[in-house]
C-alpha cells in the first residue's frame, strides 16, 4: 500500500522548507507554498543555484505570518505578515515565464539585502494572478512561483535505492519534494498517470530534471557532486538526471501524513530514460 509519509512547502521561493503532518490543497498547489520570492536588480529569481546561502535561512508559520531565521546566527530574524505593506506591483521573471506579483516591503527588501549580501526584493504572489503551467504538459492549470508545476512527489523507494549507491546517505530535503510517499518500488512514482489522495485527483505531467541544488547541503550548504554523479548512471536523459515526477490536480481539500494512495491510472515510462 503506498501512503503519503511526508509534505512539505517551501513558503519563499528556495529557501528552507517546513514539514506539515497535513496541507491544505489550494487552486495553485499547497497552501503558502512558494507564494513569496526573492528578486534580482532585474526583476528575475533568485535561487539556491547562484546562492546557495538561501538554504540556511528557515521558515516558520504562525497566525499572522512567515518568520525568517538565519540557522546560524538565530539574531539574525525577520517577520513578514501574510498581507504585503506595499501595494506597488510589478513583472517578475522564472525561466521563460513573466509573472506578475506585488512587492512586499521595504524592511524585508533591506534584510534580505543585508543578509544574503546581494541586492534583492520580496515579492508575493496575490490570488488574482494566475500562473499557467506549460500547456505542452497540462492545460488550464496554474501554479505559483515553482519552478514549473504546483507538485513535486518522490518516493521513499527511490530515495532508498539511490542511497544504497552513495557512500554518503542524502535526505530527501535536498530534492524539495512537496510529497514524499512509502511503499511500491523504487522510482514507482515515474509511472503514476493519475492517483488520488483523500478524494484529490492528482496527475502526473512531466519527470523532474534535477538542477544543481540537491548538491547542496540544506543545512550546511557545503557542495559536492553527489549525488548527480550517480543519479548520471541510471537516471539520465541526454545531459539531465531525473528524480521524482511533477503532479498537477484537480479538487481542492486536505491531505495528511498517512493518506493513502489510489493509483487509477499507470503510463509507459519514457523509451529515452536510461535505468540501470
Amino acid at each position: 500500500m503506498l501512503r503519503i509519509s511526508q509534505l512539505f512547502i517551501y513558503p519563499i521561493k528556495s529557501l528552507g522548507g517546513i514539514e506539515l503532518s497535513s496541507a491544505k490543497v489550494t487552486d495553485r498547489g499547497l497552501e503558502h507554498d512558494r507564494r513569496w520570492m526573492l528578486i534580482d536588480e532585474h526583476n528575475r529569481f533568485l535561487s539556491q543555484r547562484e546562492l546557495a546561502q538561501m538554504a540556511l535561512l528557515k521558515v516558520s508559520i504562525d497566525a499572522n505570518g512567515l518568520r525568517i531565521k538565519h540557522k546560524h546566527h538565530e539574531e539574525e530574524v525577520i517577520d513578514i505578515p501574510f498581507k504585503p505593506e506595499r501595494s506597488e506591483t510589478g513583472e517578475f521573471n522564472i525561466w521563460d515565464d513573466t509573472v506578475s506579483g506585488q512587492f512586499v516591503s521595504y524592511a524585508a527588501d533591506q534584510w534580505f539585502s543585508r543578509v544574503l549580501n546581494v541586492p534583492c526584493r520580496l515579492v508575493y504572489m496575490p490570488d488574482d494572478t494566475k500562473r499557467e503551467v506549460n500547456p505542452k504538459y497540462a492545460k488550464g492549470k496554474i501554479t505559483s512561483f515553482s519552478d514549473a508545476y504546483p507538485f513535486m512527489m518522490v518516493g521513499q523507494s527511490s530515495l532508498d535505492d539511490l542511497n544504497s549507491r552513495l557512500v554518503d546517505q542524502l535526505p530527501v530535503n535536498r530534492f524539495r519534494p512537496n510529497m514524499v510517499f512509502t511503499g511500491g518500488e523504487p522510482f514507482e512514482e515515474d509511472t503514476m498517470g493519475h492517483i488520488r489522495v483523500n478524494n484529490i485527483d492528482f496527475y502526473g505531467v512531466k519527470l523532474c530534471a534535477r538542477c544543481p541544488i540537491p548538491t547542496i547541503d540544506q543545512d550546511t550548504i557545503t557542495k559536492s557532486n553527489e549525488p548527480t554523479k550517480t543519479l548520471l548512471t541510471y537516471r539520465r536523459r541526454n545531459n539531465d538526471v531525473y528524480f521524482g515526477q511533477n503532479f498537477v490536480h484537480q479538487g481542492d481539500g486536505i491531505i495528511n501524513v498517512g493518506d493513502e494512495i489510489e493509483v487509477l491510472e499507470v503510463k509507459e515510462m519514457p523509451n529515452s530514460l536510461k535505468l540501470a
